[in-house]
């Protein structure tokens, strides 16, 4: 009894407490408040080279821009994990991932936290987005949301050299429609649409996690066993 009520009082006190968290639509009002000065970032990338670049390109954006420091807490190669999330958490900021994603733990942990993960494929991008949200000048955006995740099992390479993958489905749910990341150690293969899912014989339209299913990309046929297929979409979200 002790204890639970020991933990109420915990969970009643995290309640009452203002959320430390913000993305990188919240810096430039946050500025405007007399709020941060301080843009800390989580680094993640596919390669060394990778993270070389993009680190370079983001200590020379922070010399020439006054409205905020950027300063990078940590870096690293491969996908986006757990232990980042919570360095962005305790050190209330953002993480970027260079041509990587996040794991499914990793996602599930920044949804919780709110953590803000931005995704990028091009250096210029990157850098130009992080200096208009420094500058308060954020266009409207379209976000991404994750349905699923699902790993190849097996490989099936058919007559016509179409690759089917055998897959496993992680979490969530993977869908007919979505969009699809091909992922190798957290690095980004192919990003592509789903031109067949099937369960047994049958076309089906979703597979939820713990089921198995059949998959055919479109355009990509250098699917390996032990490659993570991330399924996602589209939306558009209107800046406040």
């Amino acid at each position: 009894r002790d204890i639970a009520e020991q933990r109420a009082r915990q969970q009643q006190a995290e309640s009452l407490m203002p959320s430390s968290r913000f993305n990188l639509d919240d810096i430039y009002s946050q500025m405007q408040e007399g709020g941060t000065k301080e843009l800390p970032i989580v680094l993640k990338a596919d390669t060394q080279g990778s993270l070389g670049a993009v680190q370079g390109s983001l200590a020379k954006l922070s010399e020439r821009t006054d409205a905020a420091k950027i300063t990078i807490v940590h870096t690293g190669t491969g996908a986006i994990n757990e232990s980042d999330v919570h360095l962005a958490v305790a050190s209330r900021g953002i993480i970027i991932g260079f041509n990587v994603r996040p794991d499914p733990a990793a996602k599930r942990a920044a949804d919780a936290d709110n953590v803000d993960i931005r995704f990028y494929n091009v250096i210029y991008n990157l850098t130009d987005e992080v200096e208009a949200a420094m500058k308060g000048l954020l266009d409207p955006e379209k976000r991404e949301a994750t349905d699923g995740y699902a790993e190849v099992r097996e490989i099936f390479r058919l007559p016509n050299r179409i690759v089917v993958a055998g897959l496993y489905v992680l979490d969530g749910k993977i869908t007919r429609n979505s969009r699809v990341r091909v992922l190798r150690n957290g690095a980004v293969m192919s990003d592509t649409t789903v031109s067949s899912m099937k369960r047994f014989k049958d076309d089906v339209r979703e597979v939820a996690a713990g089921y198995e299913c059949g998959v055919s990309l479109d355009g990509y046929n250098e699917l390996e066993e032990g490659d993570q297929l991330e399924f996602y979409r589209i939306e558009e979200v209107a800046r406040t």
